[in-house]
């Protein structure tokens, strides 16, 4: 695996694990990998994630294994894992509608991610209620 399929492979179980609102201590439970280790592959410290923990993480983040490796988009590895396809659509589109949020937010402090989100549902409530004035 090259620098930037490895940086790809970091930065989606990074994406997908904050869009899953999972700490480094519940990805941890559901996977029985460390979570020093977590944060090593994370953090690009560890070179090399075997293949048997790409599984692992996958079915823990709730996406396809092909997605993680770079085989398959978000789209399809979503049809295929999810088992209901409508789940499949609410994901994709939460997939959609958040992912620039966070690619931007990468580099941002746990407080600050947090101030994003609230201004965002308050400008989703300011803009609902706009709407129901109409």
């Amino acid at each position: 695996m090259g620098e930037i399929e490895l940086t790809e492979l970091i930065n989606k179980i990074k994406s997908r694990r904050i869009e899953l609102g999972l700490s480094y201590q519940d990805l941890a439970n559901l996977t029985g990998i460390s979570k020093s280790t977590l944060q090593r592959y994370e953090t690009g410290y560890i070179k090399k994630v075997p293949i048997n923990q790409i599984e692992v993480l996958a079915k823990a983040l709730q996406i396809n294994p092909g997605y993680l490796m770079g085989w398959k988009d978000m789209s399809t590895s979503s049809q295929g894992w999810y088992l209901d396809p409508e789940t499949a659509k609410a994901a994709q589109e939460m997939y959609d509608k958040h992912r620039v949020l966070f690619d931007a937010s990468r580099k941002l402090k746990p407080e600050s991610i947090k101030e994003v989100e609230k201004f965002i549902e308050y400008q989703l409530a300011k803009e609902n209620h706009e709407n129901e004035d109409d």
